[in-house]
C-alpha cells in the first residue's frame, strides 16, 4: 500500500502538482485547529472551515485529546503561538469519534495478542505511564471538546491573550456546533 502512494507522489512530482499547493510556513489566519485524525476529517473538516493550503495549522490526534499537558499538541501549539503567530486556538471534536470509548484495558490485550509481552507493558507503567489516562476516551465529545479547551487555556506557558474555543463538527454534514 505505502509503494502504490510512493508511485503516485513520483508523478505527482514530476507532473509540478505541488505549484498549486505552494506557501510558506506562516498561518495566514493566524489559527491553530486541534482535531481528530478521523479520515472523514480530512477534506471534510477545510472545506466546511472554508480554509486552503497556508490558511491555519491543523494538528491531528485520536479524539482532539490533549493526552500529557507537555506533550506533542501542546508543543506544537506553542510552536505555533511562539513561531508562527498564531493567536486564536479552534478544538474541534466530531461527531461519532472512534476514541470516544476507547478502553485502556481493551487496548492492552489487544496489544498482547499483538505480540507485546505484558512484561514490556508492566516496564512502560513501571516508568510511569498510567495507561489508563492515557489511553482513555470519553463519554461525550462535547465534555472531551470543554475539557481540552480548559487544558489550553490554563496552561501555564500558553497566553491568556490567546482565544480558545471548541466545537463539535458533524462527520457527514460538516456543520459546526461550538461548545460553550
Amino acid at each position: 500500500m505505502i509503494d502504490e502512494l510512493l508511485e503516485y507522489n513520483r508523478g505527482f512530482v514530476d507532473k509540478k502538482g505541488y505549484e498549486k499547493f505552494i506557501t510558506n510556513k506562516y498561518p495566514d489566519k493566524k489559527i491553530a485547529i486541534v482535531s481528530c485524525m478521523d479520515t472523514r476529517l480530512i477534506e471534510l473538516l477545510p472545506a466546511a472551515l472554508g480554509i486552503k493550503n497556508g490558511d491555519v495549522k491543523i494538528i491531528k490526534n485520536a479524539g482532539a485529546i490533549i493526552s500529557h499537558p507537555f506533550g506533542s499538541v501542546i508543543r506544537s501549539l506553542m510552536v505555533a503561538i511562539y513561531e508562527l503567530g498564531v493567536v486564536e486556538i479552534m478544538i474541534i471534536g466530531h461527531s461519532d469519534c472512534g476514541a470516544q470509548h476507547m478502553d485502556s484495558d481493551e487496548m492492552i490485550e489487544a496489544m498482547k495478542k499483538r505480540g507485546i509481552p505484558a512484561e514490556r507493558i508492566d516496564m512502560i507503567r513501571y516508568c510511569g505511564i498510567d495507561f489508563k489516562y492515557w489511553l482513555r476516551g470519553f463519554d461525550s465529545t462535547e465534555c472531551s471538546v470543554k475539557d481540552t479547551v480548559e487544558q489550553v487555556r490554563n496552561h501555564p506557558l500558553i497566553p491568556t491573550d490567546i482565544t480558545v474555543r471548541g466545537f463539535v463538527i458533524n462527520s457527514v454534514t460538516g456543520e459546526l456546533t461550538e461548545v460553550e
